[in-house]
């Protein structure tokens, strides 16, 4: 984190009463907030600092310092920095522009990932400090969270606020396993009735991704319509990363099952385990199955594969590398393809243009040339500079080299923290409004 210099000393009093406010103070996650320093001469230096405490008390911090304007005031959405955290005017900047200065002081849980996130904003001069709070809420009042180990069936389900019948969605991990809570809890704080569902590496289910069945899946959207028994019969599948692999291949799999699909930083093939595989079938072992049988993936038989750039090149390591040379193989890509003409109902592809993990511009361009000349339904967000790590609005950006929670080995997501936080803050309300539009449909 680049450091703000404090202001210089100055003898000259000052007839200024100043003060840091956030508005709203308290509101959802995915709210931008209003934040200004008033009270200043014109001209004024400030340094504004940011501390967050997120899931599992874990520390992030964000600073900049600015200069008033005429009116002696600083916005953030107005004012850009003279140096500090981030470059650019940006209303959330010295939000998403943390970075975390403490750990955990204990392993996150799934309660404990959708508490709310309070920061604390110090505004500091030469002459004196103003303080203010805000909060974010993931889980608003009314939202109702639910273990589920039912039918073989594993999972959160986020319930909205009121009796419903509400449309559903079913969310994805990734190549880290566990459940994603924060984002059902989002869902389910805009109304939608959304499961959580583990699919490895997570109580009650498999260490690695080594040979799920496609069944699982299956299931799992026939419990939810049982249990939820959604609006309209609206059942929505999102994932991240091998989740938005996962939900391509499912959506194809059970198009009937599927009311639409939002598939972040997916690939348009399948996959070895890779990363998240038991150590000891290695990283070329199949990770989907069905009827029993492992399906192809783009490693099987693979003529030109190797991982010799990902493994041997520099940390952070960039997985991308690995997955260019086997996509090279034309035959083996076409046996591990995902057949997305298949899918019969709307699929939005979210993803940027500088993925550590996979070449996820080049896979969404064949997902969407093929669903075309299909005559299917498919919309694209695609965010310049932005990496694998796309997320929600208003949370910290920086985390882009990453230790693999599963391997252990360090590697890069890609993208810049700004490019990162721009498409976050995009994406959310465009996947809002593309479930609007599909249950219009």
């Amino acid at each position: 984190m680049s450091q703000a210099r404090t202001p210089a000393k100055t003898d000259k009093p000052w007839r200024f009463k100043m003060e840091i406010t956030v508005t709203p103070a308290v509101d959802l996650i995915d709210v931008a907030r209003a934040i200004r320093v008033t009270g200043l001469p014109a001209g004024a230096e400030v340094v504004i600092r940011a501390t967050s405490t997120r899931a599992g008390g874990s520390q992030w911090q964000a600073e900049a310092r600015f200069r008033s304007g005429p009116d002696g005031m600083v916005d953030t959405a107005r004012d850009a920095p003279l140096d500090g955290s981030y470059g650019s005017a940006s209303a959330m900047g010295l939000i998403w522009s943390q970075v975390q200065i403490a750990p955990p002081a204990t392993e996150a849980t799934g309660a404990a990932s959708v508490a709310d996130v309070v920061t604390s904003l110090t505004a500091t001069t030469d002459d004196g400090q103003a303080t203010a709070q805000m909060r974010q809420i993931l889980m608003p009042a009314g939202v109702t969270r639910h273990e589920v180990h039912e039918d073989g069936i594993v999972g959160v389900l986020y319930l909205p606020a009121g009796a419903g019948p509400h449309p559903a969605v079913m969310v994805q991990n990734g190549s880290g396993g566990g459940m994603n809570e924060p984002r059902a809890a989002l869902y389910a704080a805009r109304g939608y009735a959304a499961f959580a569902l583990a699919v490895f590496n997570a109580p009650g289910r498999p260490r690695y991704i080594n040979d799920l069945p496609l069944e699982y899946f299956r299931d799992a959207l026939d419990w939810m319509r049982a249990r939820i028994k959604p609006a309209d019969d609206f059942v929505a599948i999102t994932g991240q990363s091998r989740g938005g692999e996962a939900v391509l291949l499912i959506a194809a799999t059970y198009p009937d099952r599927v009311s639409a699909t939002m598939a972040y930083v997916p690939a348009s093939c399948l996959h070895s385990a890779q990363s998240a595989g038991d150590p000891a079938r290695g990283r070329l072992a199949p990770t989907w199955t069905l009827d029993g049988r492992p399906l192809p993936h783009l490693w099987d038989g693979n003529r030109t594969g190797t991982y010799a750039p990902y493994l041997d090149g520099p940390e952070p390591k960039r997985h991308e590398y690995a997955t260019l040379t086997a996509m090279a193989d034309h035959e083996a890509y076409l046996r591990a393809r995902i057949r997305v003409e298949d899918i019969t109902t709307p699929v939005l592809l979210i993803h940027g243009t500088d993925d550590g993990w996979w070449p996820t511009d080049y896979h969404c361009d064949l997902v969407e040339q093929t669903m075309r000349a299909a005559g299917r339904q498919v919309e694209r967000m695609r965010f310049q500079d932005a990496g694998h790590a796309i997320v929600f609005p208003y949370v910290p950006a920086t985390d882009i080299v990453i230790k693999h929670p599963v391997s252990g080995v360090v590697s890069t997501n890609g993208g810049t923290a700004a490019a990162n936080a721009q498409a976050n803050e995009q994406v959310w309300p465009g996947v809002l409004d593309f479930l609007r539009r599909a249950r219009g449909r």
